[in-house]
């Protein structure tokens, strides 16, 4: 997803997703440790994809604190 997307979320959505992202994060690389991983690329973008959902959550942080 792109940050405009997470951007049109709630607050309480973007805690839902960042949840299942680091769930899904975590089975990717238990696949990937028993070597049943089809797409080694999609580790690196469930990584971004919880990075830009920790920055949509510091924006509305910050913006709750101005």
């Amino acid at each position: 997803m792109k940050a405009n997307e997470f951007r049109e979320l709630t607050e309480v959505e973007l805690q839902e997703k960042l949840k299942n992202l680091k769930e899904e994060l975590f089975h990717l690389r238990f696949q990937n440790a028993v070597n049943q991983l089809e797409n080694p690329m999609r580790i690196k973008a469930v990584k971004k994809d919880i990075a830009r959902v920790l920055t949509v959550l510091r924006e509305y942080q910050n913006s709750a604190n101005s």
